[in-house]
């Protein structure tokens, strides 16, 4: 499969990079293609700024700073999102490349006269989340697991009808042995390696 992993962590060297290196390592192990968008190494601003949220119907073309990701993202089969669960959600920098990328044109259309969007990412047949949270499943549950909505619910519905959405998720990482962080990373990895 064509893959896109998308990571956001602002440390190199922290566990989430781990988790990214292991995924990519995953995937090429299971033979796919991948393209990796490091936002943090990139230096994507997340920000929405007044002229995008005033012109957000206007054609992807007039948005030259999303090109390379929005390329990307119609690109690819599938799309593996890694990141920390940081206040039940993304990131900001990944809630800004979702703001900021997932325009329409690229994600989605919204036809003259219409109130109902149609979906563009047709392409996109498979989405997993790779995330860490410091509080344990229960307690996700009980938040209403924003994050991930986003993704199951959110994300999906802009893609092929047929998608399929993974959550793979380390819950309490703050009370995690070695051993169960290591675990996690061969899961990823596992995981990565029999995407289909």
């Amino acid at each position: 499969m064509k893959v896109l992993v998308v990571y956001s962590h602002p440390v190199e060297g922290s566990y989430a990079s781990a988790l990214r290196d292991r995924v990519l390592a995953g995937l090429k192990a299971g033979g796919h293609e991948a393209r990796l968008n490091d936002l943090y190494a990139d230096g994507f601003r997340p920000e929405l700024s007044a002229w995008e949220r005033t012109n957000h119907l206007a054609a992807p073309d007039t948005k030259p700073e999303i090109a390379t990701y929005a390329a990307d993202l119609q690109w690819c089969e599938a799309l593996v999102l890694v990141y920390p669960t940081w206040w039940s959600g993304q990131p900001g920098m990944l809630k800004g490349w979702i703001d900021r990328v997932w325009v329409t044109g690229v994600a989605y259309d919204l036809p003259e006269g219409s109130n109902r969007i149609r979906p563009r990412l047709k392409n996109i047949r498979r989405i997993v989340a790779v995330t860490t949270h410091g509080s344990s499943k229960l307690i996700n549950t009980l938040q209403g697991e924003g994050g991930k909505r986003v993704v199951t619910r959110g994300l999906r519905v802009l893609c092929n009808p047929l998608t399929r959405t993974k959550w793979v998720a380390l819950y309490r990482i703050d009370g995690c042995t070695a051993a169960d962080r290591e675990a996690f990373l061969a899961k990823a990895e596992r995981t990565m390696q029999r995407l289909r």
